[in-house]
C-alpha cells in the first residue's frame, strides 16, 4: 500500500511534507519570511502615522533582529523599487532620549547588529530643529530622519500558522 501511495504522490502536482512544525501563511499583500509577515507600504506618511497604520493591521513597524532579516528586507525593497533609491520607515527611534535608539517594542538597539550608513545617525537639524529621531532604510543601510518626513514604511506581524501535522506544497 505504501508503494502505491508514494507513486501516487510523486505523479501529482503537489506533495505533502510531514512535519510537526507549524506552517506559516500571510494574508494577501503581505510577504512571508520565517514566522513573520511583512507589508511594504507604497503610501508616504510620517513615522507616527505609518506606525498607526501598521498597528491597525495587527502589526507594527518592522523590528530588524538579524542580518538575515535585513537581507530579506533589502532584497524585497530592491524587487519593489528596481534601481530607484526609495526609503522605508522602520520601527526604530531615539525620540525619548537622544542617542538611545529603541525598537517599537521598547527593546534597545543591539549596537553589534546595526546597518547605519557612514556617519549615521547624525541628528541633522537643518530641515527640522527637532533633529532626526526616527530611522528609515533604503535597500542597504539605515539613516536617521525627522519623524515628520513622509516616507513609505514596512510593517511586520506574526504569520498565521497551522498546526497540522502536514502542509501542502505545490
Amino acid at each position: 500500500f505504501s508503494v502505491i501511495l508514494l507513486s501516487f504522490l510523486s505523479f501529482t502536482r503537489f506533495s505533502w511534507v510531514f512535519s510537526h512544525d507549524p506552517c506559516y501563511e500571510c494574508e494577501d499583500g503581505w510577504k512571508q519570511h520565517g514566522e513573520n509577515c511583512y507589508f511594504f507600504s507604497t503610501r508616504k506618511s510620517s513615522w507616527d502615522a505609518s506606525r498607526t497604520v501598521c498597528r491597525t493591521q495587527g502589526g507594527d513597524l518592522v523590528k530588524i533582529d538579524s542580518s538575515e532579516e535585513q537581507s530579506f528586507l533589502r532584497t524585497t525593497i530592491q524587487q519593489i523599487t528596481g534601481s530607484y533609491v526609495i526609503y522605508f520607515w522602520i520601527g526604530l527611534t531615539d525620540s525619548a532620549e537622544e542617542g538611545r535608539w529603541l525598537w517599537v517594542d521598547g527593546s534597545p538597539l543591539n549596537e553589534r547588529l546595526t546597518f547605519w550608513f557612514f556617519h549615521e545617525p547624525d541628528d541633522w537639524t537643518e530641515e527640522d530643529s527637532d533633529g532626526e529621531d526616527c530611522a528609515r532604510m533604503e535597500p542597504m543601510y539605515w539613516f536617521d530622519k525627522s519623524c515628520k518626513a513622509r516616507e513609505r514604511s514596512i510593517c511586520e506581524k506574526p504569520g498565521c500558522y497551522y498546526t497540522f501535522t502536514c502542509c501542502m506544497i505545490f
